[in-house]
């Protein structure tokens, strides 16, 4: 039997839909969040007050309190790296799970601000979903917008799904686990370049598997030129199908990402074996660069996730990122 979730328990996985379109001098941000996220609020009941069902009739201001107490309050908008007032709540309507109006932004605008559910509806709250209309003014549509939502409280496990609309352009979309921090929906190629170096080199810098092989590939080098030769070949191999890999010219199969892993791993193996063994330096280079193709496509993994913070400027963002990774190598070499 399913056990009833009280109204304190905090569910385990929460995902937050939302929809963010500058019109003109307004902003329209459309947000959906389950009923059951948003806890300790005194819903109306139909029935005794240990019910399950929402009185519609009287839900409206309990709604409206919901949606300032646990979205607007815990959610930043930027315009041009500046804050923007407090938004006015313009609309809620609850809906059922069955509920498919938030597939596009036209479909999920006509729900938020149309006729809501018969009173005499059945409506157990606790299953329901609120849909939410924020507006704010903004200076013009073609400013740059930035979202910092705080939505991890909702639950054990939250993802906010953001789905960008700008002017004449293509729909982007975010999923953003967590508190994510300040998301730039259309970055400049500067900012953009400036986040990925930033993230090749945390990436390196945490990355065990790439260091103990670049450990395992120098420790025999004692002179600058082979150093140099060597690790210009893992450069240029990894650069080859990371961005093989961004523009999607690698396999997509289940199977590719454990055999990227062994074969990383195997790597690591090869080399140490072989400084054991007695390592060749001159054929160093032609071995590494063939262990590059395969770590490059380790980066891309972890690259893939956060490509979605590119806006469109792809081709700078995984050169940037390639610079953050050179740069955390030549700081582990360095040491």
């Amino acid at each position: 039997m399913a056990a009833r979730v009280s109204a304190h328990e905090i569910p385990n996985d929460v995902t937050v839909q939302a929809f963010f379109k500058p019109e003109n001098q307004r902003l329209r941000l459309l947000v959906r969040v389950p009923l059951i996220a948003m806890r300790d609020m005194d819903y109306p009941k139909v029935g005794p007050r240990n019910s399950e069902l929402l009185d519609l009739a009287r839900a409206d201001k309990t709604l409206r309190d919901a949606a300032t107490l646990w979205v607007a309050d815990f959610l930043s908008v930027y315009e041009d790296d500046q804050k923007l007032p407090y938004p006015a709540v313009a609309a809620v309507r609850a809906s059922l799970q069955s509920d498919r109006s938030f597939t596009s932004y036209d479909e999920a605008l006509a729900h938020v601000t149309g006729s809501r559910l018969p009173d005499n509806t059945e409506f157990p709250w606790s299953q329901g979903l609120l849909n939410i209309l924020f507006e704010s003014s903004i200076h013009s549509d073609r400013s740059r917008f930035s979202i910092d939502p705080k939505f991890a409280r909702l639950g054990i496990r939250t993802v906010t799904v953001v789905r960008f609309l700008p002017p004449g352009g293509a729909v982007r979309a975010f999923e953003l686990p967590g508190d994510p921090g300040l998301v730039r929906l259309d970055p400049s190629w500067y900012q953009a370049a400036f986040q990925f170096v930033k993230l090749g080199f945390e990436h390196i810098l945490d990355g065990t598997d790439h260091l103990l092989f670049l450990l395992c590939l120098v420790i025999p080098l004692r002179r600058i030129k082979p150093l140099v030769a060597v690790i210009t070949s893992f450069t240029v191999a990894h650069s080859i199908t990371l961005f093989a890999s961004a523009y999607n010219f690698a396999p997509d199969a289940l199977w590719f990402p454990p055999l990227i892993e062994t074969l990383i791993a195997a790597s690591i193996v090869y080399m140490a074996l072989e400084n054991i063994a007695g390592a060749k330096i001159q054929r160093r280079w032609l071995i590494t660069f063939g262990f590059g193709l395969v770590h490059g496509f380790g980066f891309s993994f972890a690259l893939r996730q956060t490509l979605q913070f590119a806006g469109s400027h792809l081709l700078t963002s995984l050169f940037s990122f390639n610079v953050g990774v050179e740069l955390g190598q030549l700081l582990v070499l360095a040491i």
